[in-house]
């Protein structure tokens, strides 16, 4: 993979924004491999990401950050500069369904995804024996009404303990607390089962089997106090009939569920991902 700098960027439009940070990069011989723009026109708002190879540069971020800064205030930019040589810190977590985490440590175990995974957190224990066999600590922390609080303070520990920049709810079956939200937002992504806004909340394939639709799907989404509301980052759908059963539904989402959410976490680390109020740009 390429040494690449990541320079992530939102403000206010108006003329002038990209030969700006252009003529920044051509300054000090930036050579960008890959650069995209959005203009919101509704919302009068504008996004940037460039990848710059990273020895093209005469200097490391810190110097980098300096040097940009004063563009930054000018245009009141929102932005960062991110190394893809520093592979995010991940901490999976998940209950008893196996088929988004099985998914994911195969894509880490097969270098699909440059991340670290440094840990698995589960309200049960069902999952150990596979997250061991990749040797990735497991942490089991039983989640019951008289104990939530107390759980949730020792997985705000575990997060801090590992450091992570990234949190992913692999079908983890427990609602997190405010401060857990607030604490790592834009940080936690969820796949939910049901292509959102329709079906919120529990057994979505039931509810979408008694309405008789002909297309199910999954959504990937960063997590926010409002249950299942935050910002969507990629979804998908698959067409089923009548003669699909309950099962058959949630066989056939479970396929959908699983790819939706890796290509939901490579969008994440790989900083294509621009949230604005409550949604996102997400470039390709």
């Amino acid at each position: 993979m390429q040494h690449t700098y990541r320079l992530v960027i939102s403000c206010p439009d108006r003329v002038g924004i990209v030969a700006k940070v252009s003529n920044f990069l051509s300054t000090y011989n930036g050579w960008i491999t890959e650069a995209s723009h959005h203009s919101d026109a509704q919302t009068g708002w504008f996004f940037m990401r460039h990848e710059i190879k990273a020895e093209s540069i005469p200097f490391g971020l810190d110097q980098f950050r300096a040097a940009f800064e004063p563009i930054a205030r000018e245009f009141n930019m929102n932005w960062r500069i991110e190394d893809s040589a520093r592979r995010k810190r991940v901490v999976l977590m998940c209950s008893k369904e196996s088929h988004c985490l099985a998914d994911l440590l195969y894509r880490w175990h097969s270098n699909e995804l440059n991340v670290e995974i440094v840990a698995v957190i589960s309200n049960h224990n069902d999952l150990r024996r596979m997250v061991e066999w990749h040797e990735i600590p497991y942490h089991h922390v039983p989640v019951t009404k008289d104990t939530k609080a107390a759980a949730f303070e020792q997985i705000d520990g575990l997060l801090e303990q590992y450091e992570a920049d990234v949190v992913v709810l692999a079908r983890y079956m427990q609602i997190l607390p405010a401060s857990v939200c607030e604490k790592y937002a834009g940080k936690v992504i969820n796949i939910h089962h049901s292509f959102l806004p329709s079906f919120a909340g529990a057994r979505p394939y039931h509810q979408a089997y008694s309405r008789g639709v002909k297309l199910i799907g999954a959504t990937c989404h960063y997590v926010t106090q409002d249950l299942d509301e935050g910002p969507i980052i990629e979804q998908d759908v698959i067409r089923i009939s009548h003669s699909d059963a309950i099962d058959d539904m949630v066989r056939l989402g479970k396929d959908v569920e699983k790819n939706v959410l890796a290509r939901g976490l490579r969008a994440h680390i790989e900083d294509r991902v621009i949230t604005y109020e409550n949604k996102t740009v997400v470039f390709d």
